[in-house]
């Protein structure tokens, strides 16, 4: 797992603190938290760098719901206070997504496999309920970009990358999703025997370009 700590930096000042939790309580009351509070669920996956599928991600998605057809999630490397904001990601229903661009959709990937595996959870929500977002998630595409690759950098370097989601069995490394699975007090393998009859949709195979050999990738370019 990826942590804050040895992130460069001085330590909070007690006056930081107060002024953060000050700021807070006014702001929240006037209303200009409404971005933030709207933020309604908590997903966890793994993500792998666009070229590297070696390289993979533990992922904390806090999720907002912009209509039923779209939400809009702030990834972080951990659900503690101290988390860092690693990257985001959009996700969009099937609909939305035949109205890309062929082009475009090779930058979005599918979660059929990260739900069906048991790897996508919602930690601490009730199991009906979890399935029930499990279900809604299962035919929608995701484009995810991280800015700080935490598992190589202590700052948040280079340039943005775009991030795929894993596709099959053995694709991860096991002992990732067991070191996960017992932080959170979840069983990605009785999840994984729990959504069995959810139905899987017939996919847009230009999603997922890179098992097909397309690997999309930033590179900086000078104006």
């Amino acid at each position: 797992m990826q942590t804050s700590e040895g992130t460069p930096g001085a330590p909070k000042s007690l006056s930081s603190t107060v002024m953060e939790k000050a700021a807070s309580g006014i702001q929240t009351l006037a209303g200009n938290m409404a971005p933030i509070n709207n933020i309604h669920m908590n997903l966890c996956a793994f993500h792998f760098y666009n070229g590297d599928i070696n390289r993979a991600v533990e992922a904390h998605h806090y999720c907002a719901k912009l209509n039923e057809e779209m939400f809009q999630c702030i990834i972080y490397d951990s659900n503690q206070s101290n988390a860092r904001i690693i990257g985001i990601e959009y996700i969009i229903s099937e609909r939305l997504f035949q109205t890309l661009s062929p082009e475009e959709k090779k930058y979005w990937h599918t979660h059929v496999y990260e739900v069906k595996s048991g790897m996508l959870v919602a930690p601490s929500v009730p199991q009906a309920m979890e399935k029930m977002h499990m279900k809604e998630i299962m035919s929608t595409y995701g484009k995810t970009i991280h800015t700080w690759q935490v598992d190589r950098d202590s700052l948040p370097i280079g340039p943005p990358q775009l991030m795929m989601a894993f596709l099959k069995d053995g694709q991860l490394d096991p002992r990732l999703l067991e070191d996960r699975d017992r932080r959170l007090g979840v069983s990605s393998a009785d999840l994984r025997k729990e959504r069995e009859d959810i139905p899987v949709p017939v996919l847009d195979k230009a999603a997922d370009a890179w098992n097909n050999g397309e690997v999309f990738q930033f590179v900086p370019k000078k104006l």
